[in-house]
């Protein structure tokens, strides 16, 4: 815990952007360094809303134990995404999205 999942579109520093989010993770959610693990999943096509511009996304999912204050998520998300267009090799048509909630009671761990 943090389970980090970032689907993305954009070119995207990906490295980068995961050690710079981890910090902002422990310090806003009080969360552990050595527990925020990120995975990246490239998307390979997508379809925005009619289908014509060339847009590209970067949504990012931050699973976390239960216990953080809806006002603690919000905060988060807003500094992912104030964090992300450093870590974007594109600026035209990029949508960014994140989302922070919290894990199943049946996640488990080892």
């Amino acid at each position: 815990m943090p389970q980090i999942t970032v689907d993305y579109s954009a070119p995207l520093d990906r490295r980068g952007f995961a050690l710079a989010l981890h910090p902002i993770v422990v310090e806003t959610v009080d969360a552990q360094l050595d527990a925020c693990k990120t995975r990246f999943r490239e998307v390979e096509e997508l379809v925005v809303g009619d289908g014509a511009t060339d847009d590209v996304i970067v949504h990012v999912e931050i699973a976390l134990l239960l216990g953080r204050t809806d006002a603690a998520k919000a905060k988060l998300s807003q500094a992912v995404l104030d964090l992300l267009p450093r870590y974007l090799k594109a600026t035209e048509n990029v949508r960014l999205s994140v989302e922070v909630r919290d894990l199943e009671s049946s996640y488990r761990k080892r």
